[in-house]
């Protein structure tokens, strides 16, 4: 089967759940999870635009993307060499080769790459922790995934504002306990925040991520939208997740 051609030892075809999209993960390395889906979900995109996933990982973000907007192409940068070639297989296994190109960069050597404002919005889902203030996982493909190791929270933000446009977007998600960090390094590189969400495991417990939108260049303001709780009472997905995690696949 052709699918079947496309996958490596260890690996295996999950489906996304919309537009018939599936994506080839590897058990043995970093997999995308919950924060991924939330950021695609609190993206908004217009007809047209061209986006740039920054430590892409396996592709998810533009992949489901690419089934929620109207985007007219999406480039995708990954720093792990293994990584970025699952990404490329599961492009081919969704036939958007047309949509979406994955390129395996170090994301401060892109100046090479991209030139200055060439895209209308960035989204990345960046490692969260420093090094040092957190322990870090001995397997070095996840380590660098979840830790500050390859880029820092100002690499990404640097990067991001050098390549939107003025009055592009970026699309983050991250950690609440670095919120005053976040707001005051957007600043710094001239993306105004603009919309906040905060998201709660449970109504009674510690918000465990953020997802922000900035502005390139924009004037000061932010809107902070009503909290995002996954869990009810019960311990279910509350009535907004469980939309989010439908299936629109027959």
């Amino acid at each position: 089967m052709v699918k079947n051609n496309l996958l490596k030892e260890n690996e295996r075809i999950d489906s996304l759940q919309r537009n018939g999209y599936s994506i080839i993960q590897n058990s043995t390395r970093f997999c995308f999870g919950m924060d991924a889906v939330l950021l695609t979900e609190f993206v908004n995109l217009k007809k047209g635009d061209r986006v740039i996933d920054l430590c892409t990982g396996t592709g998810v973000i533009p992949i489901l993307l690419c089934a929620k907007s109207q985007a007219e192409h999406f480039e995708a940068v990954e720093i792990q060499e293994e990584t970025a070639d699952m990404a490329k297989r599961s492009v081919i296994l969704n036939n958007l080769e047309d949509r979406i190109d994955v390129k395996c960069e170090d994301l401060n050597n892109l100046k090479s790459v991209f030139e200055n404002a060439s895209f209308d919005a960035v989204t990345v889902n960046p490692p969260y922790m420093i090094p040092g203030k957190a322990l870090v996982n001995p397997d070095e493909s996840k380590a660098i995934a979840r830790h500050e190791i390859k880029c820092t929270l100002k690499d990404v933000l640097s990067e991001s504002s050098r390549l939107l446009k003025n009055g592009g977007k970026l699309f983050m998600v991250h950690k609440p306990e670095r919120l005053d960090e976040i707001i005051v390094a957007m600043k710094e590189v001239k993306l105004e925040p603009k919309r906040l969400r905060i998201v709660y495991p449970r109504i009674d417990s510690k918000p465990n991520m953020i997802l922000i939108e900035g502005a390139k260049c924009a004037n000061a303001g932010m809107i902070v939208e009503k909290p995002l709780i996954i869990y009810d009472e019960s311990g279910k997905y509350t009535r907004e997740v469980a939309k989010i995690y439908e299936s629109d696949d027959e």
